[in-house]
């Protein structure tokens, strides 16, 4: 998701919203490792833009090595906090996903949910795939999962719309379609979004506003090969294996597959 600093700073509310089972996702990770080498299991996970660290702390609970990135103090706060209630064990680093350096490389870093979309430049985005692949062992995969390019394009940009309750709040948060204005030369839109809040019969609502990035496959693809350290090796619909990248029903995402080879 792009940087909407107002949502992101309650994070709480975010979490209301978001909190969700993401172990099929976890489990469709490591099925894509496992396929591009050789039946091998993955043993490390990177999560980037990671807010409260839903896949970090999923791979944790496997007994396995977790990494959670993000800018946000308040997103690792809650994370850190989430993880100690659990009793598992997330290395939480407050980093910029251009320019991180890990004490050792992970097997397989994501970056789901639209958190990519952040990066609003070309400069940008291979200075990331290049952190990435320097932090990537030989083999190592790269997952990037945005919207699909049907919902999000430089001439349309659907309203998206989440809700959530827990404890006597409820939470709404709207992506203003009607308001985005899309930059047809840079990709680059902006984003408007609102957010209602009832917390025990008092009314809260705020507005926020970001710069996010639209992304098409084939900017990924050539981005990656700028980068010249990562290989696309496939793309998928949804977190299935069994699902393409197309425009059925089906698939709504876009999942991009890379490898540090």
């Amino acid at each position: 998701m792009a940087e909407f600093n107002e949502l992101y700073r309650r994070a709480t509310y975010y979490d209301i919203v978001f909190n969700r089972d993401v172990s099929s996702e976890i489990d469709f990770i490591i099925a894509l490792y496992q396929q591009y080498n050789a039946g091998k299991s993955p043993h490390s996970l990177l999560d980037l833009a990671c807010g409260p660290g839903y896949h970090a702390r999923d791979f944790a609970r496997r007994g396995l090595r977790a990494i959670g990135l993000d800018l946000r103090e308040e997103m690792l706060a809650l994370a850190t906090e989430a993880a100690s209630r659990e009793q598992i064990t997330v290395e939480w680093v407050a980093a910029d996903m251009r320019h991180l350096q890990l004490a050792e490389p992970v097997d397989v870093a994501i970056n789901v949910f639209d958190g990519i979309d952040c990066l609003l430049t070309n400069d940008d985005l291979i200075a990331h795939m290049n952190a990435i692949a320097e932090n990537l062992t030989p083999g190592g995969l790269y997952i990037i999962d945005v919207t699909h390019p049907r919902f999000t394009t430089l001439s349309y940009y659907m309203p998206f719309q989440y809700s959530g309750s827990r404890d006597g709040v409820t939470v709404e948060i709207m992506w203003k379609g009607e308001a985005v204005q899309i930059n047809p030369l840079t990709g680059v839109a902006h984003t408007e979004l609102e957010m209602r809040v009832n917390e025990n019969g008092h009314t809260q609502q705020f507005t926020d506003v970001a710069q996010e990035r639209l992304l098409s496959a084939q900017e990924i693809d050539l981005l990656a090969r700028c980068c010249g350290k990562l290989t696309p090796v496939d793309w998928y619909g949804a977190y299935d294996v069994n699902q393409p990248f197309d425009n059925s029903p089906a698939a709504t995402r876009m999942i991009a597959v890379l490898q540090k080879l």
